[in-house]
């Protein structure tokens, strides 16, 4: 009867969070993000604290430079930037046009012969066409999800504000819902939590470091090779890394039609442009990712898929946001509730010989890849 109240509480618990995370979408997005801001830097104050600088001092260092670098980087990139994404979607129609015309120029029989007759005669530029309209309606959809108050101004000013006392206060807060936990089940949530903080933090903290280096690295080649438009496609595929295979397979692409449309019939520039990424995506495999992220973060990719295009659709930025702690909560309790299955007697058939405990994590008998 206990073990019944307890999971109904804790469904009612979820459902109403969940409930106001949805009703508050449209102001939560710089709350959100200075909680993830402090998540991220809460190793590097703690381990200032450790040299022996105050908790206070080293809260405003850490913040006073990421707001400096953050105000240095959008003077230097934001206005490039956004010059070449306004003239990269002005040139978006031709560059198809011409793909087209490469794709149907009738002196090329191979391309035909590879692809086929009926896939060689497509309308590339209506293709063009429904992905610009998705990719659009998928763009409305993050604005409109934080659009009330998430603006440049709230993100600048209240985001660094929130993430500074997060900081601050960030081992109190977490003190302070330690002791909230009843004491009987206190060990088993604190396991609960620690792999939860290890599978967020490994992907999270990992992966923000493979996007920045894969991002730095793709601009720098393809701005080297001279591909118009590279310093935007290059910081875009390392950003979409974030997400499995979606990134390096979009920016491939795009980097490939651009590379097409402004070199071709030279081919050395548009190979060069291939190898650049198929580089990058063994650095990434087999270099930044088993590094900087790891193996044991219980992530499966296309569960994170699912979590990221859910979320963003449903709440928008924000839900882009939050989309990977839940990813790695609901993963994680997903295995305890295996594990206490596999060794309930509903599966074994045994009589029940005591109180099933908190099964550490080298102790799994569930498959190691699951959602």
């Amino acid at each position: 009867m206990t073990l019944t109240r307890q999971m109904i509480f804790w469904v009612l618990a979820f459902v109403v969070s969940v409930l106001l995370l949805y009703l508050l979408r449209e102001i939560l997005l710089p709350f959100v993000a200075g909680m993830v801001l402090a998540y991220l830097l809460d190793p590097l104050a703690n381990r200032l604290e450790r040299i022996g600088i105050n908790r206070l001092a080293a809260t405003v260092v850490i913040i006073g430079t990421v707001v400096l670098v953050f105000v240095i980087l959008v003077v230097l990139f934001v206005p490039i930037v956004a010059g070449q994404l306004g003239a990269f979607i002005e040139k978006l129609p031709g560059y198809a046009s011409r793909i087209q015309a490469v794709a149907m120029d009738p002196n090329r029989e191979l391309l035909r012969k590879i692809v086929g007759e009926g896939v060689a005669d497509v309308q590339i530029s209506d293709l063009v066409k429904q992905g610009a309209g998705w990719i659009a309606a998928f763009v409305r959809s993050l604005w409109s999800g934080g659009q009330a108050l998430a603006s440049i101004f709230s993100l600048v000013v209240v985001t660094p504000v929130v993430a500074f006392y997060l900081l601050c206060d960030w081992n109190r807060i977490v003190s302070t819902v330690d002791h909230w936990i009843p004491r009987q089940n206190r060990e088993t949530v604190r396991g609960l939590a620690r792999e939860m903080n290890d599978a967020i933090a490994g992907f999270v903290r990992g992966q923000t470091a493979v996007c920045l280096i894969l991002g730095s690295y793709y601009a720098l080649g393809l701005t080297l090779v001279g591909l118009s438009f590279g310093l935007l496609i290059g910081l875009a595929s390392g950003i979409i890394t974030f997400i499995p295979y979606v990134g390096s397979l979009t920016g491939l692409v795009l980097a490939v039609g651009v590379a097409i449309a402004q070199f071709w019939p030279e081919y050395t520039p548009i190979i060069t442009v291939l190898v650049i990424f198929f580089v990058g995506q063994f650095l990434e495999g087999y270099v930044l990712a088993p590094k900087l992220v790891g193996e044991s973060i219980g992530l499966h990719p296309v569960w994170l898929m699912f979590a990221l295009f859910a979320f963003g659709y449903l709440m928008g930025f924000v839900g882009l946001l939050i989309a990977v702690p839940l990813a790695a909560i609901v993963g994680v309790l997903v295995r305890f509730a295996l594990r206490r299955y596999l060794e309930s007697p509903f599966y074994t058939g045994e009589p029940a010989s005591g109180r099933v405990g908190f099964a550490p994590p080298g102790a799994r008998t569930e498959p190691e890849r699951l959602p």
